[in-house]
Parts: C-alpha cells; structure tokens; sequence
C-alpha cells in the first residue's frame, strides 16, 4: 500500500465529517435574519469545527508526504486519528444545542486532545522512518506547536468548569496557532526536488 491510498480514505473521511456537521444545521423556523440568531451557537461551533477539520486535512496533506514506507503501524495511528476527528461532528453539535455548556465544551476540548495526540503519534512515527541527520527532522525543529497544542486544549478543557468563553478562546487560540498549514516538510520536499 502507499501513502496516496491512505491520504485519499483520509481525505474521504474528512469530507464525511464536513458533510455530517453541515447536515446538523437545520433551518430555522422564521424567514427574517433575526430568525439566525438562536442558531448562532451552533453556527459557531460549526464553524469552530469546520476550521479545525481544514486544519487537519492541511497538514495530514503535508505531513504524508515524509512517508518512506506504508505500514501497519502507519495505517493504525491514521486510523486513531481518524477515530477522535470523527467524533468531532458529535461534540460540535452537543456544544451547539447546549449553548457550550460546560460539560459538553470540556467533551469538545478532550475530542480535540485526543485527536491532537494522535496527530503527533503518527507524526513520531513517520518521522522515525528517518534517520536522525535527516533535513526531516532538522526542519520540524522541536515543534513548538505540536507541544504547547495539548497543553492549551487541557487549558480549554479546565476552563469549560469556569467559564465556557474562556474555554472558546483556548480553542481558538490552537486553531490560529495551526491555521498556516505547517510548511516545514514541504520545504524540505522542494529543496530536495531541486
């Protein structure tokens, strides 16, 4: 197996997500712009959701093409990952219909966690097929994002307790902190292209 087949069933589990949220929308009762008002949490946390999907997407994209060689290990650490991100279309909606109440918010932050291990999880793995000198690992640094990222969802996690807006910003903040997809491997593939 290669890695374009393991992209591609990524890629179509990823547009199952989008369209299984999106679906979740119902529309309102009234035919006036004020009717989209009691929509607005569930709007936001669509929206919230649909950025992150587009973030994973973004750098899964990117980060397959480090792939040396296809393996089982490979093809069940995507597998977790896409396990924890198909479990973001139900926590969207419970977070939108609760109006991110705080217990369904800390279930929205623990999805995302969990799907961020498992993002780096694979990560680790596909970077261990190279060796140690590679221009690889020399260009995915100690990975900033990918370590304060858990950090902050526990952060969101904690604060959905408190306060379930404190706990927004956190996610907002891992979403802006990931929203450029991550270049590094990419410049590492043109280098060697040329």
């Amino acid at each position: 197996m290669k890695a374009n087949r393991m992209e591609a069933f990524s890629d179509g589990v990823l547009a199952i997500i989008i369209t299984i949220m999106v679906l979740e929308l119902k529309v309102p009762e009234g035919h006036e712009w004020h009717s989209l008002v009691s929509l607005a949490p569930k709007l936001l946390s669509y929206l919230f959701s649909f950025i992150y999907v587009g973030i994973y997407w973004n750098n899964h994209h990117h980060l397959l093409h480090a792939v040396h060689t296809m393996n089982g290990k490979l093809m069940w650490l995507n597998m977790l990952l896409l396990f924890w991100l198909s479990l973001v279309p139900f926590s969207t909606a419970w977070i939108g219909e609760s109006h991110f109440a705080p217990t369904p918010t800390a279930l929205y932050g623990i999805v995302l966690l969990l799907a961020s291990v498992s993002y780096w999880l694979l990560q680790r793995a596909i970077l261990g097929q190279h060796p140690s000198d590679s221009a690889i690992l020399a260009a995915m640094g100690k990975d900033f994002k990918g370590k304060i990222s858990p950090l902050i969802y526990l952060l969101a996690i904690v604060t959905a307790y408190l306060n379930a807006w404190v706990s927004c910003f956190f996610f907002a903040l891992v979403a802006v902190l990931w929203f450029v997809p991550d270049k590094r491997i990419e410049r590492v593939l043109l280098r060697k292209a040329n």
